[in-house]
């Protein structure tokens, strides 16, 4: 998801092992953002012998179709399958990839880019213009099934083939993010044959340019992935160039955290993602270990209320809740310092994440009380609330799994709600009743995150436009709906001016902290833990794995 700016591979990457410790466990020596992970001298030895390496990955996909799907662990599988256009460093910078160069109209709704005239798709078919033209007007299409990737290309109006290797992209307005956009995984390059060849099953045969090619799919076991020989035209991240330095990449598909982890310590697998805290500070301490971790950028696990729905549309009823959650004694707790608190609806590692924000809210029992006391709603005989005859009750929704401990958070957050007489009912359902709920507004609070490398994706979040019962619409969970923030996220979106940009996206942080319209959690660090053996392991912006550089020592 390396230059003479931030290393890629570290992003706000900890690499943790014998020379590194995640800040917040035991003692030991700590990397800083721009140091590089050492690579010992047997894997530098041996970088060009190829081998498999075996991949613990945190649940099993329902499609390798990125233009369509909204899920990570899609979009982390797509990434060594797809290339993009361009490539984004963690300090923002934008640089060439897929293409050579690009110019950007003075009113800001074109992007013109000069193509690489060197780059095959696995099926053998050329990238070119046209093929760039296809994955945008399908990803953009109104009547499409695309998710996240429609979100990414905003205000699109269209794309013209000017000739063989120069495409110049349209917007119906100033579209600021989109380039930072099209570095994302959810815009890599398809091939235009595959569509045609495979029609609704693309996703169970994908077709890129990227340094590894598809070879097969076992529902809930593995999907391999084989090295493209032919490839030459890597990341701007990339240590090398020429094809990866591995044979195959196998990719496990193990849910279980206990299972993934055992599966690594017993050698079934020579790394795993999404590893427990627990377990990041015992691996942190062995040395046949290492440990790399990700601050993603976008937004941070918040409970969002669902801002339409009353009594919780008060945001006086919002802020009691702010003010009840004790959020650095559950996160410390459950997380062990691997995890820090979130205190905006954007990641630190975010364009124009405001720290203005931290420490600017604490615990008040006592405020809560007053609050929900001043609203109308008094404490009953059975200690919860109630108002007009009815208890004050919220409904939290969330997905079934305890991903990153989910589960454990809100059954905290139900105890410490309760002594300010509000009564949480949790649901915990499959996917299917889970999003049926959040489609029909089925909920008072749910857990949500959404990462995202560019700030825009406040829009994706807050914005009424993706406030929709239309199946693929729907990502404004908060079914929030201000006209003045309205206008400031297209505001923020058009802005060419960086500094300008910025401010306008702190205005909107410190507005959805100060109204309560989510409670931020945590935010999360996508973690990598991997056999001494395995180097070369980085990370693309946002934070998805790349295996181009990654080789096993004997």
């Amino acid at each position: 998801m390396k230059r003479s700016f931030i290393k890629w591979k570290m992003l706000v990457v900890m690499t943790i092992g014998l020379t590194v410790i995640l800040s917040g466990c035991s003692a030991g020596n700590t990397t800083s953002s721009t140091d590089k992970p050492t690579t010992s001298e047997a894997a530098n030895a041996s970088k060009e012998n190829g081998g498999e390496l075996t991949f613990a990955l945190a649940g099993s996909p329902n499609t390798l179709d990125v233009g369509l799907t909204s899920s990570d662990i899609e979009f982390r599988i797509g990434r060594n399958i797809f290339d993009s256009l361009v490539g984004e460093l963690p300090d923002h910078t934008i640089k060439p990839w897929l293409a050579q160069s690009w110019e950007i109209s003075p009113d800001q709704k074109s992007y013109t880019f000069k193509l690489r005239q060197d780059v095959t798709f696995h099926d053998g078919t050329p990238f070119n213009a046209a093929a760039v033209k296809a994955n945008f007007d399908r990803s953009a299409d109104p009547k499409g099934q695309s998710v996240y990737a429609k979100q990414l290309l905003g205000p699109y109006e269209s794309s013209e083939v000017i000739d063989e290797f120069t495409v110049k992209v349209n917007f119906k307005e100033a579209f600021t993010p989109f380039l930072s956009n099209a570095a994302k995984s959810t815009l890599g390059i398809q091939s235009p044959e595959s569509f045609k060849k495979y029609g609704d099953k693309v996703g169970q045969n994908p077709v890129g340019t990227g340094p590894f090619k598809f070879v097969s799919w076992a529902p809930n076991a593995e999907i391999v992935l084989e090295k493209n020989a032919g490839y030459n035209w890597p990341s701007p991240a990339a240590e090398h160039s020429g094809p990866a330095y591995l044979d195959k990449l196998v990719l496990k598909l193990i849910s279980e955290e206990a299972t993934r982890v055992s599966s690594l310590q017993s050698g079934q697998v020579l790394a795993a993602e999404s590893i427990p805290a627990q377990n990041v500070v015992a691996l942190s301490k062995d040395s046949r270990y290492q440990v790399q971790q990700v601050l993603l950028p976008g937004g941070t696990f918040a409970l969002t209320f669902n801002n339409e729905k009353a009594p919780w549309s008060d945001v006086h009823l919002r802020k009691a809740v702010q003010s009840a959650i004790d959020v650095d004694s559950i996160v410390n707790s459950l997380y062990l310092g691997t995890f820090p608190r979130a205190w905006s609806a954007l990641s630190p590692s975010t364009l124009g994440y405001d720290s203005s924000l931290e420490n600017g809210y604490k615990v008040d029992v006592e405020k809560a009380n007053q609050l929900l006391e001043e609203a109308g709603w008094k404490v009953g005989a059975d200690s919860i609330r109630e108002k007009d005859g009815k208890p004050l009750t919220l409904n939290y929704i969330d997905l079934t799994g305890n991903r990153e401990k989910r589960e454990d958070i809100i059954k905290m957050v139900q105890q410490q709600l309760k002594a300010i007489g509000v009564k949480m009912n949790i649901s915990i359902t499959a996917a299917g009743p889970y999003v049926d709920a959040l489609k029909s507004g089925g909920y008072d609070l749910a857990g949500l995150s959404f990462a995202g490398g560019d700030p825009d994706i406040l829009r994706t979040l807050f914005s009424k436009a993706n406030w929709s019962t239309n199946e693929f619409a729907n990502s404004n969970f908060a079914r929030f709906y201000d006209p003045e923030i309205e206008k400031l996220l297209k505001d923020a979106y058009q802005e060419a001016d960086q500094e300008k940009r910025i401010g306008i996206y702190k205005e909107l942080q410190q507005y959805f902290v100060q109204n309560a319209v989510t409670i931020p959690m945590y935010v999360y660090p996508y973690t990598v833990a991997s056999s001494k053996n395995v180097s070369g392991i980085a990370f693309d912006f946002p934070g998805y794995p790349v295996f181009y550089d990654a080789a096993i020592s004997n």
